[in-house]
């Protein structure tokens, strides 16, 4: 059937949770990539015959080929964007180093874009705020105050807060640091933001 494959590579994304990444289906887009180079061979030949034979009858057909051949166009580029907007979110859940999961279910071709965005950004945010930067990927809700309570998941080891002491965070212990010193912690799961 005519751009049933195209439509289930949409399907597939659809199905997925939201700021979730499947896995990038090949097998699927190679199908409707062939597909469409059928379909335009097909209306090649039937262009050719229609032009020299003068035979009309065949324009009903072409027009439907060209008009599948669009739809798998269209379902083909929302597949790919919509990769796109999702790895780009997670740069800023996740940070510039993504889990292996992750990066598993990704093409070459995506990891090559994650990186050049990583990068894009990085210079962004360097460009900011003087000589230090400023990490706009931090404080994405205001913060109700500048230092929270956190509980450590992981050993982590030495975490050096910015006046030069050490914290040494082990599984189970709780420290009160600053709020954006740990938000990128808290979202790799390596701490946890204890509520009172």
């Amino acid at each position: 059937m005519f751009c049933e494959r195209a439509m289930e590579l949409v399907r597939e994304l659809h199905r997925a949770a939201e700021g979730r990444l499947p896995a990038f289906n090949e097998d699927g887009l190679r199908q409707v990539l062939e597909e469409m180079k059928a379909l335009y061979e097909q209306n090649q030949s039937d262009v050719n015959e229609a032009k020299s034979g003068g035979r009309g009858d065949l324009i009903p057909t072409i027009k439907f080929r060209h008009c599948s051949l669009l739809r798998n166009q269209r379902c083909t580029v929302a597949y790919l964007y919509d990769r796109l907007l999702r790895i780009r979110a997670l740069r800023w859940e996740c940070g510039s180093v993504l889990p292996s999961a992750l990066r598993f279910h990704m093409s070459a071709e995506e990891m090559e874009w994650f990186n050049h965005y990583k990068k894009s950004l990085a210079t962004y945010m360097r460009s900011l705020g003087g000589d230090e930067g400023l990490d706009i990927t931090q404080d994405m809700k205001p913060p109700k105050s500048l230092y929270i309570e956190v509980r450590c998941l992981k050993d982590y080891g030495e975490f050096e807060v910015d006046d030069g002491t050490s914290v040494l965070l082990k599984k189970n212990s709780q420290h009160f640091l600053p709020r954006w010193k740990c938000e990128q912690l808290i979202r790799q799961g390596i701490l946890e933001h204890v509520l009172s």
